[in-house]
């Protein structure tokens, strides 16, 4: 069922400008991932970061793990790259750390779900449950400091990025525009194919003159 699942998954995601993933046919279970950070307000906007996704056998009912292989200075990743995020968490509540099931893995989540948390995490630390304190504790006091590591960082990303990735632009990121319906053909062509009962009210009318 994992391996069903994952082609599924990978097929769609592969659509997507905003992620670039490789997988190697012989396992389908591992995932090679380059994750781009589109958003321009974000402080790591234009980053390219590698990371890894490993899926197990009973996938989608566990979580896979995740880890970041781009060194990335932010509190809620560790030194090795895994993430302390809820997302990735087994299901159900967990009394000790508050978290709701909600919040955690369920067999409804999927891959994409797990990379857009990451985007939003990088974006919105949770400060108070961090893997990295130091970086935690300077994101709340030296913002400028914790700004200008996070932009090196991007550039150093950017350096690494395969030659064959293109980094999208806004405008590969817009939505593809909607065809709208022409009133103003309808009714034309219709002026011409229709008299709407024209004929009908000239041989009333005549028909009314003989009976005088």
């Amino acid at each position: 069922m994992a391996e069903k699942r994952l082609l599924s998954e990978l097929q769609a995601l592969q659509k997507e400008k905003w992620v670039h993933i490789e997988v190697d046919d012989a396992n389908i279970k591992k995932w090679n991932i380059g994750l781009m950070v589109v958003n321009p307000d974000s402080v790591f906007s234009g980053g390219y970061f590698k990371a890894e996704m490993t899926f197990a056998k009973d996938y989608p009912y566990v979580p896979p793990t995740f880890r970041f292989q781009t060194r990335i200075y932010h509190p809620n990743i560790y030194s090795d790259g895994r993430l302390c995020i809820s997302i990735l968490h087994a299901p159900g509540e967990d009394e000790m750390s508050g978290e709701q099931a909600s919040e955690r893995w369920s067999p409804l989540q999927g891959v994409e779900s797990v990379l857009r948390s990451v985007l939003l995490l990088l974006d919105d630390p949770e400060i108070n449950s961090a893997a990295n304190v130091d970086a935690s504790v300077t994101y709340r006091d030296k913002r400028g400091e914790y700004d200008a590591r996070a932009k090196a960082t991007v550039e150093k990303s950017r350096a690494e990025m395969p030659k064959d990735v293109k980094f999208p632009t806004s405008e590969d990121l817009a939505p593809a525009p909607v065809v709208a319906f022409d009133d103003d053909d309808f009714w034309n062509e219709s002026d011409g194919n229709d008299d709407f009962g024209s004929e009908s009210e000239s041989d009333f009318d005549d028909n009314d003159m003989d009976d005088d």
